[in-house]
């Protein structure tokens, strides 16, 4: 395995956004840890020198998915150590359980995500969908704790 050296672990903040028993996902296609194809991750990004994680988690909801959510409470933090193509990676993932301010948002199938030049899309995913395996959700260690009633 390659090792980055003078790299530091990314931090980046995730918002867990469930209705009943789907989890608004952003969906990605291509290589990943576990291999090549489809695969998810909850609504989120990296956050900036000097911003605290909530503010960055507020920006990134309102840049993703043009929406607002309020922040409900910390759920607690995922360290996702990964490899693709034998390249190391790792992030100190927070996480937090959020909510739309819109409520007319539960009702919308899709969110068209537009970053630079890249179009992708969030979507509800049924969470057993990601339990039994059928779907790939990232980072690894976020299916236990929604399984265990983290959310």
């Amino acid at each position: 395995m390659k090792k980055d050296e003078g790299k530091y672990p990314r931090a980046k903040v995730f918002g867990i956004l469930q209705s009943g028993h789907r989890l608004l996902v952003e969906e990605f296609e291509g290589e990943h840890s576990k291999g090549r194809g489809f695969y998810y991750r909850p609504i989120g990004g990296s956050i900036e020198y000097g911003e605290k994680s909530t503010e960055a988690l507020s920006r990134e909801f309102n840049e993703e998915l043009k929406e607002t959510v309020e922040i409900e409470d910390f759920l607690g933090f995922i360290e996702n150590i990964f490899y693709i193509n034998d390249r190391i990676g790792h992030e100190i993932i927070l996480i937090y359980n959020v909510s739309f301010v819109d409520k007319e948002n539960y009702t919308r199938e899709m969110f068209t995500i537009q970053e630079s030049e890249q179009v992708s899309f969030a979507k509800w995913i049924d969470v057993m969908d990601f339990v039994t395996g059928k779907k790939v959700l990232f980072p690894d260690g976020l299916v236990d704790k929604l399984e265990r009633g983290i959310s």
